[in-house]
């Protein structure tokens, strides 16, 4: 007889269904493991052998074989342990067989039984739930799987749990969804002395999800305003989270007992590789890109990033997913992110100042930014030059608008969005509009385009550019409470374009 038992294998996001199959059967006592397991699954029979010895449960003197079909899905992972586990006690006539096939179960066994929580717990529970099945799995796994409400979850904490349950001596109750509350943003955008017109650019690109550029000085506060980014930025909503979750629980991200509705700011570092920023390895695990899903990527000192890593940024930015091709595996990852951008206007950084630039002004300048390509640069829809601050402006008292009344404005041109593309697969904000959507939602009027027009002739905007423009301008209106796209608007719009003198 061979008893079945279901676990899920994963591939980018999507968890595919594996049945897991057992068999006792007579001869030599053996323990074999088949259907292209890795070292952590081929491992698995020697973690279930003792942590069945430890529930005084003896595997008989036969051969055990243990399939996982199917056979031509590479198996990685430490997660089949409890359901290799849970169908050889159907095997043994220790539970019921029907009740172990309508399960998916996933769980990493000490050799003690305690059940050890795993990655891509969400995904997996989105895959019963499309099954019609239940989810087993570690306690600490549960709060995140429960999200899926369609599947009814079952979170224990030993191997024994999960007998005395399936065999009705101690119903464990289902988990439920568990939310990790974050207190208030420590950076509040009032401590940022001066940089008006920053601040301005980083409401817009808030509201919009534009991709954003900051160039100054060293010292002249890029860092800190893109640190006060997340401070603005509406909380996720219900769909977002579960998306951007089932992300993040495959990168094992989600350790603090459920997931939270923050959205992501992902700042890696300029040595970071191709691999890391864009995703692959071994595995074709999520890169920063993807990790940073309805949330921010920010990359400080831009220029500094390796040209292979910065160029490989301009098809996820223009399609919002990212493609991971290895020999064994095409793996897709979502990555709709806002992009913002920090560089020194030079080599030495000090370009725009003249009692400090060197005497290789202004080719100094050039050949460093020179290392962002113009098809790059292009799809950065706000440019701004970050001046020095005085050090007298730095002794003056606090000013200008705290971030939750800039919120208050984000959240309010976010709702507007959320009208205007409710029933619109995929679309959300207005950097998401395009083609004849885009005409329909932000076409201006008569002054506003004989601007534009000017402004791309003048300064020969690419198609891109000129539908950038566009889409800030929308987002301008959002801001501004205006159903139309005014010419204000659109000089605002074409202002951050072509702001800085650095990208003339």
């Amino acid at each position: 007889m061979v008893s079945r038992a279901y676990t899920v294998a994963f591939q980018g996001v999507e968890a595919r269904m594996v049945e897991v199959q057992c068999a006792v059967t007579a001869g030599l006592p053996a323990f074999s493991i088949v259907g292209l397991p890795d070292k952590a699954v081929s491992e698995a029979r020697d973690r279930v052998r003792t942590a069945l010895t430890s529930m005084a449960i003896a595997l008989p003197s036969k051969r055990i074989t243990v399939n996982l079909s199917p056979a031509n899905l590479p198996k990685e992972g430490s997660h089949f342990d409890l359901p290799i586990a849970f169908a050889l006690l159907a095997a043994l006539d220790i539970l019921p067989d029907d009740v172990t096939q309508s399960v998916v179960a996933l769980g990493e066994l000490s050799l003690d039984g305690t059940l050890v929580p795993v990655v891509g717990a969400l995904p997996a529970a989105m895959a019963a739930a499309e099954q019609g099945r239940s989810l087993l799995c570690p306690h600490g796994s549960g709060a995140e799987a429960a999200w899926v409400g369609d599947a009814e979850v079952i979170a224990a904490r030993t191997l024994g749990d999960v007998v005395r349950h399936y065999s009705g001596q101690t119903p464990l109750p289902p988990a439920t969804p568990g939310e990790v509350t974050l207190g208030p943003s420590k950076h509040d955008l009032r401590e940022v002395k001066g940089q008006e017109r920053a601040k301005r650019a980083l409401e817009i690109a808030a509201a919009g999800r534009h991709h954003l550029m900051f160039v100054g000085a060293p010292g002249s506060g890029k860092s800190m305003l893109a640190a006060r980014l997340p401070g603005i930025l509406p909380p996720l909503s219900a769909p977002e989270a579960l998306e951007t979750s089932m992300i993040h629980s495959l990168a094992g991200l989600l350790d603090e007992g459920g997931i939270s509705r923050a959205r992501p700011f992902r700042e890696p570092h300029h040595t970071a590789s191709m691999a890391a920023i864009i995703g692959g390895g071994r595995q074709a695990k999520p890169g920063e890109v993807s990790l940073a899903h309805n949330g921010v990527l920010f990359m400080d000192e831009f220029p500094e990033f390796a040209r292979t890593v910065l160029e490989t940024l301009r098809q996820p930015i223009e399609t919002g997913e990212v493609m991971i091709a290895r020999a064994n595996a095409h793996v897709k990852y979502p990555c709709k992110f806002m992009l913002v951008a920090a560089a020194n206007p030079c080599k030495c950084g000090y370009l725009s100042d003249p009692a400090r630039a060197c005497a290789r002004v202004p080719q100094c300048g050039e050949d460093y930014l020179g290392r962002i390509s113009g098809p790059l640069m292009d799809r950065f829809d706000l440019r701004v030059d970050v001046p020095p601050v005085a050090f007298s402006d730095l002794d003056l008292p606090a000013s200008g608008e705290s971030s939750a009344v800039v919120a208050t404005r984000v959240a309010q041109a976010r709702n507007i969005q959320l009208k205007r593309f409710h029933g619109s697969h995929g679309l959300m904000v207005n950097a998401d509009a395009t083609g004849d959507l885009l005409e329909e939602i932000a076409t201006p009027d008569t002054e506003a385009r004989a601007l534009l027009s000017k402004v791309a002739e003048r300064f020969q905007l690419s198609a891109r550019g000129y539908h950038r423009v566009i889409r800030v301008a929308r987002t301008i209106a959002d801001l501004d409470g205006s159903a139309e796209v005014r010419r204000p608007h659109i000089a605002e719009a074409v202002s951050f374009r072509l702001a800085a003198p650095v990208f003339a």
